[in-house]
């Protein structure tokens, strides 16, 4: 699957869903989905229903995640805004696709600047903000 970009509406979305993320008291927490695609473009978010999340965690069930062929990836904040893969993000990555986005503050939604993409392997890599 090659995946050549992110929908922008979608990409403001997860940018919204870091900034607004809170637990009971108001404190930022992660979020973390499942990024799918259409034609390689990615364009929706699955948020996973029993998920946990926490400062600096964000647990998925992953059977929780419907049958589907085209999950791209994963997408998650750091709310700490840490813009590079975590130890525990390299382990999940190759279990979730090929396309990871990490979202975090300031959550620039106007200029888009307050989000890295990376393969697999944690290398950063390159998508075009389509629309």
């Amino acid at each position: 699957m090659n995946i050549s970009g992110i929908n922008r509406q979608l990409l403001e979305d997860l940018l919204y869903l870091g900034m607004n993320s809170s637990d009971e008291e108001g404190r930022p927490v992660e979020f973390a989905g499942f990024l799918m695609e259409k034609d390689g473009i990615i364009d929706e978010i699955y948020l996973l229903p029993g998920t946990r999340s926490g400062d600096s965690f964000a647990n998925v069930f992953m059977e929780m995640m419907p049958l589907d062929t085209h999950m791209a990836g994963s997408a998650h904040s750091h709310p700490n805004g840490v813009l590079r893969p975590s130890a525990a993000d390299l382990i999940f990555f190759p279990k979730s696709g090929n396309v990871h986005i990490i979202v975090g503050p300031p959550y620039d939604i106007d200029g888009l600047k307050s989000w890295r993409c990376f393969s697999s392997d944690g290398t950063p890599r390159d998508l075009e903000v389509i629309g």
